[in-house]
């Protein structure tokens, strides 16, 4: 039988879905990796660390998606809102895993500061709910533009040989371009210029940390 959540269950299911997120292994990917059988390459150890610390930043960065659809859902007014922020966490869930098995390749791990950024995520995510479902949206949308924008500049930062890098991150790029599109088509509101230069600047801090810690 069916059972109608409170925003209490929301907010502790979240809770407890953001301990697994931040300090866990990722669920698995509802999609194939998108390096599939793509031959792995020989990298110096200079290369190795770069790509490891890009592959983290992205990785933290589908941390705080999570964390941040997840606060959205537990705070929206509409289910509509609700259901679409719930379908794209899914398919960030995908992301999450592929950066986590890109980062194994490379011998490394992801950020310890993990949970720090989940719960300033979830905490913006919440806010914005409450703020109600445009301003929710325009985050989304906002969020993505952004990360959209990173990605590109990750790929043209990755060695051109590591073909693996790049088939996640072109696949990443491809699905939050299409999230950023389901907001604006679902009411997204314009954020004013403060709220984005403050986006871009706190994820300036996150990404300087995250590459080495």
């Amino acid at each position: 039988m069916d059972r109608n959540y409170s925003k209490i269950d929301r907010l502790i299911a979240s809770i407890d879905e953001g301990l697994r997120v931040s300090t866990g292994e990722a669920p698995e990917p509802f999609r194939e990796n998108p390096a599939g059988d793509l031959a792995p390459i020989d990298l110096d150890e200079n290369q190795r660390r770069h790509v490891a610390g890009l592959m983290r930043i992205n990785h933290t960065g589908e941390v705080c998606a999570q964390a941040l659809y997840a606060g959205q859902a537990a705070t929206a007014r509409d289910d509509a809102t609700r259901d679409a922020m719930q379908l794209a966490a899914d398919e960030e869930i995908d992301h999450l895993s592929w950066c986590e098995d890109r980062l194994k390749e490379l011998d490394s791990r992801p950020s310890v500061l993990n949970p720090f950024w989940y719960a300033g995520s979830f905490a913006i995510g919440a806010v914005a709910g409450i703020a109600g479902d445009d301003w929710s949206l325009g985050f989304v949308r906002e969020t993505e533009n952004q990360v959209e924008a990173h990605l590109q500049d990750h790929l043209e930062k990755l060695p051109e040989s590591d073909t693996r890098s790049q088939a996640i991150l072109d696949q990443m790029k491809i699905d939050e371009a299409k999230h950023a599109q389901m907001a604006q088509e679902a009411g997204a509101r314009e954020l004013p210029p403060p709220i984005r230069r403050a986006m871009t600047f706190t994820a300036g801090i996150m990404k300087s940390l995250v590459y080495r810690i």
